[in-house]
């Protein structure tokens, strides 16, 4: 019965891995890391968890657009980051969508303003 539900389980995370778009162009497509609703015992309000999400600064880089960083002139150092970086960007950059219930964002490849290597204690000031 096990083997089961870890086959049905895998068969569900590769559809809904399909649904992630390809960013276009030189955009990037990041998904916002997931915020913790708590503060040591306390839970914190859904409305103050989504504030977090909307107006975070920290972004986990999916997928590079094929255009991204392909600008000699623009980047002549290369890729400012790579799939699987954790980046910091401008609060509200880019465009926000949804996907399975978490949040991802499509932003340009000149936003990415440093890379993190531990994303974790980083927030808005």
């Amino acid at each position: 019965m096990t083997d089961v539900v870890v086959d049905l389980t895998k068969e569900v995370a590769e559809e809904k891995a399909k649904q992630i778009p390809d960013p276009t162009g030189y955009r990037i497509l990041c998904m916002v890391p997931v915020v913790d609703e708590k503060i040591g015992s306390l839970i914190k309000a859904q409305e103050t968890v989504r504030v977090e999400e909307q107006t975070t600064v920290v972004l986990f880089v999916v997928k590079l657009g094929p255009d991204a960083y392909k600008d000699p002139a623009k980047f002549p150092t290369g890729p400012w980051c790579k799939q699987g970086d954790f980046i910091i960007t401008r609060s509200y950059t880019g465009t926000r969508v949804k996907i399975h219930g978490r949040e991802f964002r499509v932003i340009n490849d000149d936003s990415v303003e440093a890379v993190v290597d531990d994303p974790r204690g980083i927030s808005r000031a």
